[in-house]
């Protein structure tokens, strides 16, 4: 089977990147079930890609009930090191206008009951998490999009809600009072569970409205979001196909080594089945 160097996660609209060639599908299961979709193998730019639509093939598959931890675990068994998620996002700053983009590099976390670890049922694992976007694969993202001529924000904090429900205009106004710049509903917990496979991570967020606190606007609507999407997407895929050749095979951010002193449960007391499901990820850790 073939194997790739970066992985590309299609949020809402962003479902095929055109320009890939050497295609192939391939079809994977994982200790924690089945991803997505299957996810295309090939080259863009003459670099290897894995691509992954986040919601499946007509997206049909609600934030909350993404199969996240099948998703990073199947790129991770690919190869993938670096991981580019690309998502739709409302703005909750004024000038954070609807068509711009941005890399953010804050996260908060506010959705509830979704599995956001690998390492449970007899092993535990604290990794370091102050900040959640691989910076040096952030930046080279901004410089890519700055060089396309879009307009993008570098740096900002994402929060990500539960939904599939947009927001109050109250809980729009908290957010704005906590300081959030973007809203979305995928950064969480697919950058956590990224961290924890020791696999870089960005987003690039396409925003589409500025969600239901601006007076000077309608509340956002789906309608709204694709009205406004398609032109943002194919911004970022101009930006993708400019960011692959760029990036450096070598990794020296601290994403590359987060399990290195992470794991707290001594080796003798992992389950059997936790060192077998996880083999690919502490592996090379409980072989020391």
């Amino acid at each position: 089977m073939s194997t790739a160097e970066i992985g590309i996660i299609g949020g809402s609209g962003l479902y095929k990147i055109e320009g890939m060639t050497e295609m192939e599908e391939v079809k994977l299961s994982t200790p924690f079930g089945e991803p997505s979709d299957a996810i295309i193998l090939g080259e863009l730019e003459g670099v290897s890609v894995a691509f992954l639509p986040r919601h499946g093939k007509g997206h049909h598959i609600s934030p909350g009930e993404l199969p996240v931890k099948a998703n990073i675990y199947a790129l991770k068994s690919l190869g993938v090191e670096r991981i580019i998620s690309v998502s739709a996002v409302g703005s909750l700053k004024e000038e954070i206008q609807p068509m711009d983009l941005v890399i953010p590099d804050q996260l908060i976390d506010c959705t509830n009951g979704r599995e956001s670890t690998f390492f449970s049922d007899g092993i535990v694992a604290h990794i370091a998490f102050a900040e959640p976007f691989c910076p040096v694969l952030s930046q080279i993202l901004f410089e890519a999009a700055d060089k396309a001529g879009a307009k993008v924000h570098r740096g900002g904090v994402y929060l990500a809600m539960e939904g599939p429900q947009f927001c109050t205009k109250a809980q729009s106004q908290l957010y704005r009072s906590w300081g959030a710049d973007i809203i979305g509903m995928t950064a969480l917990p697919e950058a956590k569970l990224a961290r924890e496979a020791e696999m870089c991570y960005a987003t690039l967020a396409v925003v589409t409205d500025y969600d239901c606190w601006h007076l000077d606007y309608e509340p956002v609507t789906t309608e709204m979001i694709l009205t406004t999407l398609q032109k943002g997407i194919d911004t970022a895929k101009r930006i993708l196909k400019r960011i692959i050749p760029l990036i450096p095979s070598k990794r020296d951010c601290a994403c590359a080594t987060a399990l290195k002193n992470a794991i707290v449960t001594s080796p003798k007391y992992i389950p059997d089945r936790a060192k077998k499901d996880l083999d690919l990820l502490i592996g090379k850790y409980l072989d020391r």
